[in-house]
């Protein structure tokens, strides 16, 4: 007779697979089986999920929205996932919906073009698309269009970070950066020059003028929503030097970017901290949450004292 747990041995595995890759920092090709499993463990009845709902019909993209129950006029949070601007889906990522929404939000996860189909200007219009769409139709799912937050990790924070503060993508469907309460990145590379990766040097340019378009610390100008900046500070993929000379860049301009960083974690396990499993490795969901109503409460305040 096998032991009682035997049925569960597979999924022990994986979440041990989870755990090395956490000490490691990085995620492996087995990606898509690893965020199943994380999947596995949602299921909130407390948290209503929207899938496949279309916000660009030309390219065929698409986006989940994940919200409380009872929703009225919550915080509306973007996450734009991370994969080097090469790969992701946005159903790999149920558990990060979940955990936020859990919390109060309605949460947006679009899927956006990937290289090599599209570069810089293509995954950047998808996601300002994306935003757009988020801000319109808030309120359709109980979420207040004017307490919007970009959040993302690794790649996905780069895309939030270029949105909160190079205008011109925003501008391009009507909004300007500073519609928003916020923005947060998780482990997000936002001063990653020189480049090397030929994929990446095909990504946002040839020339050093054409690739400072890709740099989200070369674009800040004083009309940025405020930062919360989350680092591990074991990452060997995107090192912490990110988040801080993005924060230093925000300082120049008397913007508020707060850094936060996490001794011993590393690449992947600042993400997954969000996940049920592996909650207690990172305060990251509690300090994003604490941000979101903060900002959000501070932005009321000054909507209501406006003439």
């Amino acid at each position: 007779m096998p032991p009682k747990d035997a049925g569960h041995a597979p999924r022990r595995t994986v979440f041990a697979t989870l755990l090395l890759l956490l000490g490691g920092g990085l995620l492996s090709g087995c990606q898509a089986a690893l965020f199943r499993s994380l999947n596995a463990t949602t299921g909130r009845h407390d948290v209503v999920v929207q899938r496949d709902v279309i916000y660009a019909p030309a390219h065929r993209l698409a986006l989940d929205i994940y919200r409380p129950r009872d929703s009225r006029h919550a915080p509306v949070v973007v996450f734009f996932y991370g994969g080097s601007w090469k790969s992701g889906k946005r159903a790999w990522y149920r558990w990060a919906g979940e955990a936020l929404a859990s919390k109060g939000m309605v949460v947006v996860i679009p899927d956006y073009r990937l290289w090599p189909a599209v570069r810089l200007d293509g995954f950047m219009q998808d996601a300002a698309h994306a935003v757009a769409w988020a801000h319109a139709h808030a309120g359709e799912y109980g979420g207040d269009p004017a307490s919007l937050f970009l959040m993302g990790h690794s790649a996905g924070a780069h895309i939030g970070a270029l949105l909160a503060t190079d205008t011109q993508w925003l501008s391009g469907v009507g909004m300007q950066p500073r519609q928003l309460d916020g923005f947060i990145g998780l482990a997000g590379p936002y001063d990653f020059l020189p480049l090397e990766n030929p994929d990446f040097i095909d990504m946002f340019g040839t020339t050093h003028v054409a690739q400072l378009r890709s740099q989200p610390v070369h674009q800040v100008d004083g009309d940025e929503p405020p930062m919360l900046l989350l680092q591990g500070g074991d990452d060997k993929v995107v090192w912490p030097h990110n988040a801080t000379s993005l924060a230093a860049a925000m300082q120049r301009h008397d913007e508020p970017a707060e850094v936060k960083l996490y001794p011993g974690i590393g690449h992947a396990a600042i993400l997954l901290s969000l996940s049920r499993p592996f909650r207690g490795k990172s305060s990251a969901l509690e300090d994003s949450v604490r941000f979101i109503r903060q900002q959000a409460k501070a932005s009321a305040a000054r909507a209501a004292t406006s003439p």
